[in-house]
């Protein structure tokens, strides 16, 4: 990882750790679930799985998990570990998405900036990463629901089941921004810094 890659990781990071509720107050709860909070501080971290890689994407991802589980747990203490999982699916998704859609990051182009990155990239990655994060936390959740906190709620086999499609829902919607956003984001930071040397996802 060269200067450059090395100070849009950290500035990624700072990003993340900055839109965490407590410091901006960006915080909804779902309707349907106020369990389940929808925000923002997940378009970084996608953006610098982008730019730098899997595994400064995954660290960046477990810092995260730590600053909240001290500053925003959320009504349950496994909480930021459960938004870790969701986050690292989503990732998974992505990446599964750029191997099918061959898209390299280590090409020596500025893949997000040019006319490789298309509707169809960008479909295919929001595509993949609403189907991985709500398909493994459908059952995590499941696993996890039943049990008494701080691990769950100690809900009851029907009212797992009955909230399983609300949970989907949710990582289904908020996936649904964050991946576009965390895309369009990364390729602005490509063409305005023009970074050359972007990790491959392989790494």
């Amino acid at each position: 990882m060269n200067t450059r890659a090395t100070a849009l990781t950290i500035t990624f990071t700072a990003l993340t750790v900055a839109l965490n509720p407590n410091f901006t107050h960006l915080a909804i709860p779902a309707p349907y679930a106020p369990f389940l909070i929808y925000q923002i501080w997940e378009i970084p971290i996608v953006a610098a799985f982008l730019l730098s890689g899997p595994k400064v994407g995954a660290s960046i991802a477990a810092l995260n998990a730590l600053v909240l589980l001290t500053l925003f747990p959320g009504a349950l203490l496994m909480g930021p570990f459960y938004n870790l999982a969701a986050t690292l699916s989503m990732l998974l998704g992505i990446y599964v998405a750029n191997r099918l859609t061959s898209v390299s990051l280590g090409d020596g182009n500025a893949v997000y900036a040019s006319v490789k990155y298309t509707a169809k990239t960008t479909a295919a990655a929001t595509a993949l990463g609403i189907v991985f994060r709500a398909g493994i936390m459908t059952i995590i959740n499941y696993v996890a629901l039943r049990f008494p906190p701080p691990v769950g709620y100690y809900l009851s086999e029907p009212a797992v089941v009955a909230y399983l499609p609300l949970i989907g829902l949710f990582n289904a919607t908020l996936a649904l921004y964050t991946v576009p956003l965390g895309l369009f984001l990364a390729r602005i930071v490509a063409a305005r810094v023009k970074l050359q040397n972007f990790a491959s996802l392989s790494a």
